[in-house]
């Protein structure tokens, strides 16, 4: 089995192509209410990273989230402020 290397380009494709994705799931929502807080599994799956990531990323503080009792919720909108933040324009 050969390895593959990923360079920063394919990084970047993937990160373009995950955005359209979520933007064409959330303007595929119609008739849906869009819900403001979701929960860690929605998260996950939305984002498609494993439960360690997003613990990762709620430790070093790049998600922000709210916990009541015992369960912890995501502003949705938020999450995909940080993956506006985040976007790498790399012109070539």
């Amino acid at each position: 089995m050969s390895a593959k290397i990923i360079t920063p380009e394919d990084l970047n494709e993937f990160k373009n192509e995950l955005l359209e994705n979520i933007k064409s799931l959330m303007n595929h929502q119609t008739g849906k209410v869009a819900k403001k807080w979701i929960k860690s599994t929605e998260v996950k799956e939305f984002l498609g990273i494993s439960n360690g990531t997003l613990q990762n990323l709620r430790i070093n503080g790049t998600i922000p989230y709210t916990k009541v009792g015992g369960v912890i919720y995501y502003d949705l909108q938020e999450i995909e402020k940080v993956l506006e933040n985040n976007r790498v324009n790399n012109n070539f």
